[in-house]
Parts: structure tokens; sequence; C-alpha cells
């Protein structure tokens, strides 16, 4: 697993989450701190981060 740290789009908080880096993908997450949903785009090649994003799935 792969620890990667970001800030939540919704309140700016820096969060962590736990990267698979067998899986690249898109899926939706709750912000650990104020709930909302957040959806991360990863991207992994050769088992190193390529590609993240965060996105407000809200706007």
């Amino acid at each position: 697993m792969y620890e990667h740290f970001f800030q939540c789009p919704y309140c700016w908080e820096e969060i962590s989450m736990l990267l698979d880096p067998s899986v690249s993908s898109v899926y939706v997450e709750d912000c650990e701190v104020c709930c909302n949903p957040i959806e991360l785009q990863v991207g992994f090649e050769d088992g190193t981060l390529t590609s993240f994003s965060a996105i407000d799935i809200e706007q």
C-alpha cells in the first residue's frame, strides 16, 4: 500500500489515504475530516504513482 497526502477540496485539511499500487481507478471516498464525498482519480505505472486528483463532486 502507498500512503498519499492531499488537501480535501471542501475543507482544505490535509488528509492521507492508502492507495493500492496494483490498481489504477476512479472511485469516491468521504473526507475523514468533513465527510464530504471526494472523487479520486488514481494512476499507477510499474508500482509508482503517476497521477492523482481529488475532485469536489458537488460542483
